[in-house]
């Protein structure tokens, strides 16, 4: 199945938006003039106003969504687990949308890259793993992931089961084991069709050499 560019998938109402927020967000961070901070809090006003309009949201949640951070606007960063048995890839039930997707989610602070892809895969597949090799660090907007608030960075660590059992968490409804030819419905804010693939191209081709959009 052919993709597009997510960047052609994304409305040009939310780059704007996405762009007004990261300027105000900024401004509000480093400005020290009153009028000039007055100025930035309008910018992002603004920014949340379209945002609802077009999203059909009510403001006070976007406003709690996305225009609550502070500091220097960065991308955001989730954190996917690649773990295989036997030429089978895990892979999650998610509850939020019902369908599959690598164990994972947002980085935490305090947390490397590795120690998230581990106690991901614990809390939602109930299996203890050794996080061994990154595979790739993707840019959403050069995916065909479905339109967001935020800017992400998702980084697919490669990951070695060391013990535990099979299990459900908290936020899945089920864990188990695909074939590339049996691949479920995805899940495609977490990850997309050809994403998926290009996992099973590093578990027959172990040294291909990192991917970076």
């Amino acid at each position: 199945m052919s993709e597009l560019n997510g960047r052609l998938n994304e409305p040009k109402w939310l780059e704007w938006c996405k762009q007004l927020q990261a300027i105000a967000q900024a401004g509000l961070e480093y400005s020290r003039d009153v009028y000039d901070l007055e100025r930035f809090e309008q910018i992002r006003k603004i920014s949340v106003e379209i945002m609802s309009a077009y999203s059909a949201t009510p403001m006070p949640l976007v406003e709690g969504l996305f225009a609550s951070e502070k500091g220097y606007a960065t991308p955001k960063v989730d954190v996917r687990a690649v773990v295989f048995q036997e030429g089978r890839l895990l892979m999650v039930k998610e509850k939020h949308d019902g369908c599959w997707a690598l164990p994972g989610g947002w980085a935490d602070i305090g947390l490397s890259p590795k120690q998230v892809a581990v106690k991901e895969v614990k809390e939602e597949a109930g299996y203890e793993v050794e996080a061994v090799r990154l595979l790739a660090v993707y840019d959403i907007l050069a995916h065909p992931h479905p339109p967001a608030p935020y800017h992400l960075y998702k980084f697919f660590i490669r990951c070695e089961i060391t013990g535990g059992d099979l299990a459900a968490g908290l936020e899945t409804s089920e864990a188990a084991f695909f074939a590339e030819h049996e691949l479920p419905e995805l899940s495609v804010e977490r990850n997309t069709e050809s994403q998926i693939r290009e996992m099973f191209n590093y578990y027959r081709d172990p040294d291909k050499p990192v991917q970076i959009d």
